[in-house]
């Protein structure tokens, strides 16, 4: 056999030396990614708490009932704003719960600067979590910066509140204000076609107006109205300030800022809002001294909420052998078929409601409910996945978030009980059919179309023709009976006659006030006394709660898991401006987009997705 040739060898010994490279390079790389995964699922849990520390709530970003799914690209090259990010209203409630329990606890410090919304329902059931801190008598602090409205209400249940001397408390009150679009799609010679049943369904407003209608005006003025007394009464109630003290601190913020040479901290400091005002050095060892303990930088010590809960929660679990109350989240806009959690889709939400029913210790479910609506179709689907639960004799309880309206609240009345948040937006009983089409827009830019059909249907569904009038016929009827159908679903549930029904619907907006009043929901009360009650209709008297979720891929845990382990350190950049500037587009874009049911029928509240 001939020798090889020497660049031949050396060329060779090469390739082996690259190739043997390359498999070391690769196994270290999958090393340290395995490392990273231990350490970013499991290493919390190895460091032993401090003896005595803070429980630090703060949350960055949005408070939601459930987290949508993170892009794999914004996961890993993505520089988030805090109103990208995305933190469970659950971790915030179960690390309260835990810690009032937790003798290393020994106090509860609030930093909300990078809180960005949690709306009225979710600081509701949070203030009731504090109650329960407090009563251990252990001290609930808050400092900031400068507190927005949202802050404010959850730093006002505190014991104390710092503010920093060149901060400000700016409260302005609510506010419904939306973008209308008439004039637009004209000048985009985009043709918008509307049906609707219910005479206040207002979700087509945007499209066929410059304006709010009058009556819509009324009715979005009642429950602004109810929701703001709710706001300002539990600040006051807390803060010790008397009836009316933060509307007068609001219509007259100009004159007394001026009569304190225009330093806001001192305003608020006089007005009751905040009890010091300190910088953040003094804050901090204010704080030490609170606690009862400083870390290796000098900083007080503190477990940051998200951490702490993931930590106690395997400790803290009841055992396996009980029954469960499962409770299942619906939060987002109701679209067909398969959806992401932070959706509500058709077949994805009932399948899961019919696993879980399937399952032998399974004794009742909660459906969480946070819903402007959406899909009529859709809406439909999850209505029968309940009553088949309920007709295998499982209780469904329904807890309201902060909105179960139209579609939401059509979900929710084939339930045994509907319990709301005093905050929760509900009702707008109403259907209406929408979709735009294109053919003047196409027109002007010299497109046009033209052809022949076997009926006097055929090609009516296209969007770069006009609207058929036989098929406006057609959807107009549809809509009729999708609303009556409606009517005699709610008169159903609720144990109501249909003239009672018919009086409260047409699309109206109630409070979770009016609507217990009324006959729409049961009760009043937070997600836990649903989840109680649901427990006492099912008999149980040793039951442990499991939340649900639609199932997530590997990857998408390990995403999620990654981005929200350092969510607190990515949030720095804001592009806030630039997102109120395009939210006219994008709001649009985006109401267009979600306009996906088969029959082109929706059951939604657009004017409540504000309060969310």
């Amino acid at each position: 056999m001939t020798k090889p040739s020497l660049p031949r060898r050396l060329f060779s010994g090469f390739w082996r030396t690259l190739t043997w490279l390359r498999l070391a390079l690769s196994n270290l790389l999958f090393l340290a990614v395995l490392v990273l995964v231990y350490l970013v699922l499991f290493g919390d849990r190895q460091q032993p708490m401090p003896a005595q520390t803070a429980l630090l709530l703060n949350p960055a970003g949005i408070l939601v009932e459930e987290k949508t799914p993170t892009p794999p690209l914004q996961a890993l090259v993505g520089d988030p704003s805090p109103a990208d990010n995305e933190v469970l209203l659950r971790d915030v409630l179960d690390s309260i719960r835990y810690a009032a329990d937790d003798p290393a606890i020994t106090a509860l410090v609030m930093e909300l600067d990078l809180l960005v919304a949690a709306g009225l329902s979710k600081h509701l059931e949070i203030a009731e979590a504090l109650a329960v801190f407090k009563a251990s008598g252990k001290p609930v602090l808050a400092l900031g910066n400068y507190f927005t409205q949202d802050q404010y209400l959850l730093a006002s249940q505190a014991d104390e509140l710092l503010l920093h001397p060149m901060g400000a408390v700016p409260l302005e009150g609510f506010a419904s204000y939306r973008n209308h679009f008439r004039e637009a799609l004209e000048k985009l010679s985009v043709s918008m076609h509307v049906f609707k049943a219910g005479e206040h369904k207002s979700m087509a407003e945007p499209f066929l107006r410059n304006d709010m209608s009058e009556q819509e005006k009324r009715i979005t003025a009642r429950w602004l109205d109810q929701l703001w007394g709710l706001y300002t009464g539990l600040v006051e109630q807390r803060r010790g300030l008397t009836g009316g003290a933060i509307d007068a601190y609001i219509n007259n913020y100009a004159t007394r800022l001026t009569a304190v040479g225009g330093d806001s901290a001192r305003l608020a400091l006089e007005q009751g809002l905040v009890d010091k005002l300190m910088s953040r050095p003094d804050a901090n060892d204010y704080l030490i001294g609170l606690v009862g303990a400083a870390d290796d930088e000098g900083f007080y010590e503190a477990v940051q909420f998200e951490r702490y809960a993931a930590r106690q929660r395997p400790l803290l679990q009841p055992a396996a052998t009980a029954p469960r109350v499962a409770v299942v989240t619906a939060e987002g806009n109701i679209l067909p078929g398969e959806q992401p959690p932070g959706s509500i889709g058709g077949d994805s939400l009932s399948r899961l409601l019919l696993e879980t029913a399937e399952q032998e210790d399974v004794g009742a479910i909660v459906l969480r409910v946070n819903s402007g609506g959406g899909s009529v179709f859709a809406s439909e689907i999850i209505r029968q996945a309940v009553a088949d639960v309920r007709e295998q004799g499982l209780p469904v309880v329904v807890s309201m978030g902060a909105v179960a309206a139209s579609g939401g609240y059509y979900i929710a009345a084939e339930a045994d009980e509907i319990w709301a948040t005093p905050a929760t937006l509900t009702g707008s009983i109403g259907v209406f059919a929408a979709f735009p089409t294109f053919e003047q827009l196409l027109d002007r830019a010299g497109i046009h179309t033209d052809g022949v059909g076997t009926t006097s249907l055929a090609g009516s569904l296209r969007f770069d023709r006009p609207l058929n009038p036989q098929l406006a016929a057609s959807l107009a009827s549809t809509v009729e009976f999708t609303y009556r159908n409606f009517l005699g679903l709610v008169a159903e549930g609720r144990e109501l006659e249909m003239e009672e029904v018919e009086a409260l619907a047409e699309g109206r907006v109630w409070s979770a006030i009016d609507a217990q009043r009324l006959g729409l929901v049961d009760q009043l009360g937070s997600l836990g006394d649903a989840i109680a009650s649901a427990a006492v209709l099912a008999g149980l008297d040793n039951y442990r709660v499991d939340y649900l979720q639609q199932p997530m891929s590997a990857r998408d845990m390990l995403l999620q898991k990654l981005t929200s382990g350092g969510a607190n350190l990515a949030l720095l950049s804001d592009s806030s401006s630039l997102q109120q500037l395009l939210r006219p587009i994008t709001g649009a874009a985006r109401a267009l987009a979600d306009l996906k049911d088969p029959g082109h029928l929706y059951m939604r509240c657009v004017s409540c997705s504000l309060v969310q």
